[in-house]
Formats: structure tokens, C-alpha cells, sequence
């Protein structure tokens, strides 16, 4: 008999082991499957990404610019009265109205680097209609060009490519067309200045 209760007893534990090692292995099994879960998602969203930034790549190789247009917005360097605007767009059509859009910039650059120069006078109307010793620093505010131009649509858009400050300049304060000035001012402008490059009709000087 005392065999027989030794008999239960083991059976009962031996289940209850059974129970026990059954249970533990489920929740081994569970929190294994998790990590997998999250490495799956974890890999699906890099992947994603990684086509997100190949598609950026792309577009950048291809030629495409991004362009945030409400950052441009905020972003013009120069803001100038309508009179001072007006004047900036006679002149550079006046001087450079058969320049192509870059020589028309050249010309308003020139007029900008003027007004910020200490040497020149502080606003686009008075460069402009300046003059040293009575003679006009801008021929065409003499000889009727200047009041007479029709602004172009392309010497707008150079004006404002200036007016958001893109320079191509290189600081120049003068410039002069070679084939049409007289003499006696090419004279001067090779004594006095520097010369930094040609453009079109066009010679720059600082």
C-alpha cells in the first residue's frame, strides 16, 4: 500500500513538472516571436526610407531642383521704393537692353554694388543720375535712352535675380563698352581701375 501512495505522488509531480515546463516554453516561444515582429517592421520601414532617398537621388541627378518657394519668398535681399525699382529697371534696359538676361544682371549688380559702396551715393535713383565734375556716370539719362526704354520682360527677371542677390559681379563698380565710349573716358578707366572681366559688349572694372 505504501507502494501505491509513492506511486500517486510521483505521477501527480511528474504531471505537474509536465504542466509546468509546458507553460514556461509558451512564454519562451512568445517573447521570441516579438523581437522577430519588430525586426520586421523595423526592416519594412527601412526599406521605405531607403527608396525615399534613392527617389531624392535621383531627381538630383536627373537635373530636377527641390525648390522650397514659400522660404524663396523670404528671401529677396533688396528692397527698394517703386521709384528706386523703376529707375534700377530703365537703366539696366537702357545700358544693356541687347545683353543677354546674365548681361542685363551684370549691369543691375553694378548699380547695387554702388548704392552699398560708401564712395557712391546710398540710393538707386541718385547712382543713377549722378554725375562727377557734370559728367553723367550712365550715358542713357543723357542722351534720352533712359527715359525712352520699354522694359522687357527679361530685364525684369534679371532685375529681380539681382534683387534676391545673385551676383555675378565680382564686386565690379564701373563697366564701359569699349567700341562705343570715347577715348579720353577708355583712357581713364584703364589708368584708374582695375579691369576683372569682359561680358558681352561690356567691359567690368573696380
Amino acid at each position: 500500500m505504501y507502494k501505491k501512495y509513492v506511486m500517486g505522488f510521483t505521477l501527480a509531480s511528474m504531471t505537474i513538472m509536465a504542466s509546468w515546463v509546458c507553460a514556461r516554453e509558451l512564454k519562451i516561444n512568445r517573447t521570441a516571436a516579438n523581437p522577430a515582429f519588430r525586426i520586421e517592421y523595423a526592416n519594412t520601414s527601412m526599406v521605405e526610407d531607403k527608396h525615399s532617398f534613392i527617389e531624392m537621388i535621383s531627381g538630383v541627378s536627373s537635373g530636377q531642383r527641390v525648390v522650397d518657394y514659400e522660404i524663396l519668398e523670404h528671401t529677396m535681399k533688396y528692397h527698394l521704393s517703386d521709384k528706386d525699382y523703376e529707375a534700377l529697371l530703365r537703366i539696366v534696359e537702357a545700358e544693356a537692353g541687347g545683353e543677354d538676361q546674365d548681361g542685363k544682371l551684370l549691369v543691375a549688380n553694378v548699380v547695387l554694388n554702388r548704392v552699398n559702396s560708401e564712395t557712391f551715393p546710398d540710393s538707386v535713383v541718385e547712382v543713377v543720375m549722378q554725375k562727377e565734375q557734370g559728367i553723367a556716370q550712365f550715358s542713357p539719362t543723357v542722351d534720352g535712352r533712359y527715359q525712352s526704354v520699354k522694359v522687357s520682360e527679361d530685364t525684369r527677371e534679371a532685375v529681380e535675380r539681382a534683387l534676391y542677390g545673385e551676383d555675378i559681379s565680382r564686386g565690379a563698380l564701373y563697366f564701359c563698352a569699349r567700341e562705343k565710349a570715347d577715348s579720353e573716358k577708355l583712357q581713364w578707366f584703364d589708368r584708374k581701375l582695375t579691369k576683372l572681366f569682359a561680358y558681352g559688349n561690356h567691359e567690368f572694372f573696380q
